[in-house]
């Protein structure tokens, strides 16, 4: 999607099963595509880097108070990097793994009466790569997703509003020609929502929700189809009183496969003074396995001795968090305690029918840990940072868990000059473990990212990154090599019409 169609990204951390259902166990992140308004705004955008890449996207957005409209077009096209890296391997293709991007989406809305307003979001993607699965093929992996929503927002009254929506979500997965293999999911949702305000400061939500999971797969155990049902109901309350504020949030869903699960959670937060605010949040969280890992050559081989059907995960999350801002600095520290009992992993072969590996589960694993972020504007210069300091344990061995460092963080710096607005981006990596067995190590890292845009003319811009500015080799799974040094140019048009 062109990110000049994303109006914003909202990160929510933590188990938020109670709010989301199933798969919002870890969190959720939700990207808002942009509402046309006001005049006929036309944004077009042409780049080029190394590794081949070229890149071209155009969108346009407008509206009345009556009837709004967005649509974008998008191709990003490369001739990519050798991605596997183990030479010992009969996979192992020593050529240039290229990928073909194109996406499309369109939001329409408009008022149909007075307070009724029905919108539309579409969206529609396809990803074809190159990757390596034999040392004479041209294989390739063909991942396609379409995406349909239709809203009705009702404002009853100035205290009660509604949300009635359907949804219908399709994904597929395709390899060819080494390895052929397909896999299709579909996902259809029905949701009705609620907003009631008592007053200014107090505010009672409720949901019902009802969705469908669809499976075909072409290595599933059965006869290549699997499904399943979710029925939920919600409840929430937000409220404040002067300094202090609360939320409260509780989910029933009803599994047609795992049965019925109640999640909750309970958050408060208290302004101190001089900028301080203190926070604190409990929750439990619930999520099923899809069918996919239940039912394919990947899942459990219940014929073997002693291997157990995969269990749904269930965790327990306690934060505490304290921050500040004031006159251009701002600071925060939060500190979380996540139990997760059954914790869904892919390890090695040995539990199911595939030898390339299995889904199972982690008995008990321990997430704990401390987050730091700051930010300060100094002078001309934006700072901003983070740090996590995790500590992600397999409670049952003592081993960490696969693929998660014990340190990780961020720094960003940007500033202004003239015509010129400069940033520059550095991430760093600790070690992890590639397997649970922790016999395998993955290498720390740290990266220097650097962007520049500048003001050309009216409505001209032009854009400037270089990624992994040092051409450091690192990986985040073991024999998967990440980009090497890129660099990429684009000019963008946006003017009003």
């Amino acid at each position: 999607m062109p990110i000049a169609q994303i109006d914003r990204i909202e990160v929510l951390k933590g188990p938020a099963s109670a709010l989301y259902g199933s798969d919002a166990i870890g969190g959720v992140v939700q990207i808002f595509t942009r509402k046309g308004s006001g005049r006929t705004q036309l944004d077009l955008g042409l780049g080029a880097g190394n590794l081949g890449q070229v890149k071209a996207d155009a969108s346009i957005s407008g509206g009345t108070a009556v009837f709004d409209y967005a649509a974008s077009l998008g191709v990003d096209r490369g001739t990519g990097f050798n991605v596997f890296t183990n030479t010992k391997s009969a996979s192992y293709n020593d050529d240039k793994d290229d990928w073909r991007n194109y996406s499309a989406s369109l939001r329409l809305g408009g008022r149909v009466a007075e307070g009724q307003r029905l919108e539309f979001v579409g969206l529609k993607s396809r990803s074809n790569a190159g990757y390596d699965a034999g040392k004479n093929a041209d294989d390739r992996g063909i991942s396609e997703t379409e995406a349909a929503k239709l809203s009705l927002n009702s404002a009853w009254s100035s205290a009660l509003s509604t949300q009635l929506s359907a949804g219908q979500a399709e994904e597929s997965y395709e390899t060819k020609p080494s390895s052929p293999y397909l896999t299709k999911t579909r996902i259809r949702s029905l949701s009705l929502q609620g907003f009631y305000k008592l007053d200014e400061h107090h505010q009672i939500n409720g949901l019902l929700e009802k969705r469908d999971d669809h499976l075909v797969n072409s290595s599933l155990i059965t006869d290549g189809k699997a499904s399943r049902d979710e029925k939920a109901l919600g409840l929430s309350y937000l409220g404040s009183f002067g300094a202090f504020s609360v939320q409260a949030h509780g989910r029933h869903d009803d599994d047609s496969e795992f049965g019925r699960v109640n999640t909750g959670s309970l958050s408060a937060g208290y302004k101190i003074g001089g900028g301080w605010r203190v926070t604190a949040s409990s929750g439990n969280a619930f999520r099923a396995p899809t069918l996919f890992q239940i039912g394919s050559v990947n899942g459990p081989n219940l014929s073997l001795p002693g291997v157990e059907a995969l269990r749904p995960e269930r965790a327990h999350n306690k934060e505490a968090g304290l921050a500040w801002a004031q006159g251009g600095y701002d600071f925060a520290v939060t500190t979380f305690h996540n139990r997760i009992n059954d914790l869904i992993v892919y390890g090695a072969a040995g539990t199911c029918r595939s030898t390339a590996g299995c889904y199972g589960n982690v008995a008990r694993a321990l997430l704990k840990g401390t987050t730091v972020k700051g930010g300060a504007q100094l002078g001309p210069v934006n700072l901003s940072g983070t740090v996590d300091f995790l500590d992600p344990t397999d409670a049952s061995t003592g081993k960490l868990l696969a693929r998660r460092a014990k340190r990780f963080g961020t720094v960003r710096a940007e500033t202004a000059v003239k015509d010129w607005t400069l940033g520059a981006t550095v991430v760093g990596s600790g070690q992890r473990w590639d397997n649970a067995a922790n016999t395998t190590r993955l290498a720390g890292y740290g990266l220097l990212n650097l962007d520049a845009q500048y003001a050309v003319a009216k409505d001209w811009r032009l854009q400037l990154n270089v990624d992994n500015a040092f051409n450091r080799s690192y990986q985040t799974a073991n024999f998967y090599a990440q980009a090497p040094r890129t660099w990429f140019v684009m000019l963008r048009y946006a003017p009003s019409l």
